[in-house]
């Protein structure tokens, strides 16, 4: 059993606590509205957060929902500045006591990981070994049960205040995409009567959710003793013998019923490593070749064009926008392919910028 934790509350709701976590929910966001409000009156707003806090009043604001299509159908929440303050403030705290529990495989939401480590590390295991299982989780940020997540917090929170804050926010969910799914030992209105689904877009569920699967991270990585990677849900693990990757499988949705959730029906298959593997955006093949799919080229184009057209608009900052692109063209250089970067970014002239197309 962890170490339990106390005395913790004091270090999320103070002035100067609240402070430094405006300024980070603040990075590359100033501009808008909510956060341009809240800094324009940033001591008088702390104060009344921390008192809130402190007095036990605080309850999370309504979430503005956000419908996406592209690269899929999800739905992204985006909370009030006030509340996106205390999911720093919390996170500040609560995320580092959990970090040290964490394998090293997982590569999501964490500092010095990412995507990139994570494709380094798949391609290593793929070049020792000859199938791999890649496998996804069906609806993962709306299955995400309350009740076990709340148990999760408690392995390693015994701050009672702090507990209570992490389920306030927790309980503020708004609704996502329904998953109806029936596990061993439920009745026929267990799954109407459980709480679940975390917003997508919070810091705070972008932690829960390392969380909630850190338990499978250990499963894979000690108890099957598997060649294993996880981001965020999309996980792999590597074999020679295919039997022994089905037997996995078999035991991970096993594993996962303890947890209320499903592997993806179709995204979850046993593939020879030579078969390319599209992976965290990228198309990896075999000898370290990696490709851009034609899909995130078309995505990056119109991105790039919205971005002009709101920076010319005075709706977008431009040092933010530079930093986006900047990050798209990591992304792109990462695949080593000069032809997709260039007709995303454009070619370098002879100054060395780019001309974006």
């Amino acid at each position: 059993m962890p170490r339990r934790h106390d005395g913790l509350f004091d270090r999320i709701a103070n002035f100067r606590s609240l402070r430094r976590a405006a300024l980070r929910a603040a990075r590359g966001k100033r501009a808008k509205p909510g956060a341009a409000a809240f800094l324009a009156d940033l001591e008088p707003e702390i104060l009344r957060l921390e008192r809130a806090l402190r007095d036990g009043s605080y309850r999370p604001g309504a979430y503005v929902k956000i419908e996406l299509f592209d690269p899929k159908h999800r739905i992204v929440s985006a909370a009030p500045f006030r509340d996106r303050v205390v999911h720093q403030a919390l996170c500040g705290v609560i995320a580092p006591i959990h970090e040290t529990g964490f394998i090293d495989h997982s590569y999501a939401n964490r500092i010095g990981k990412g995507t990139h480590r994570a494709v380094e590390t798949y391609e290593r295991y793929r070049d020792r070994h000859r199938h791999v299982l890649r496998a996804d989780i069906f609806r993962y940020f709306p299955a995400i049960d309350h009740a076990i997540l709340k148990a999760d917090l408690r392995r390693r929170l015994a701050c009672a205040r702090t507990l209570a804050l992490a389920d306030t926010i927790i309980d503020g969910s708004n609704d996502q995409e329904p998953v109806i799914a029936h596990f061993p030992g439920d009745d026929l209105f267990t799954p109407h009567d459980r709480r679940r689904g975390l917003p997508i877009g919070n810091l705070t569920s972008q932690f829960f959710a390392n969380l909630y699967l850190d338990g499978l991270d250990h499963f894979c990585a000690e108890v099957l003793q598997a060649p294993y990677l996880r981001y965020v849900d999309d996980f792999a693990l590597f074999h020679d013998d295919p039997a022994v990757l089905a037997d996995w499988r078999a035991r991970i949705s096993t594993f996962l019923e303890g947890r209320r959730l499903l592997l993806h029906p179709r995204k979850t298959v046993v593939l020879p490593v030579a078969t390319p593997a599209d992976f965290l955006g990228y198309t990896l093949g075999d000898g370290g070749r990696r490709r851009l799919p034609e899909g995130n080229l078309s995505r990056f184009r119109g991105r790039l064009r919205s971005m002009r057209d709101r920076v010319r608009a005075g709706t977008l900052d431009p040092v933010n926008a530079r930093v986006r692109i900047q990050a798209w063209e990591a992304h792109a250089a990462f695949a080593q392919t000069r032809k997709l970067r260039n007709a995303i970014l454009g070619p370098k002239g002879e100054n060395g910028e780019r001309r974006p197309r």
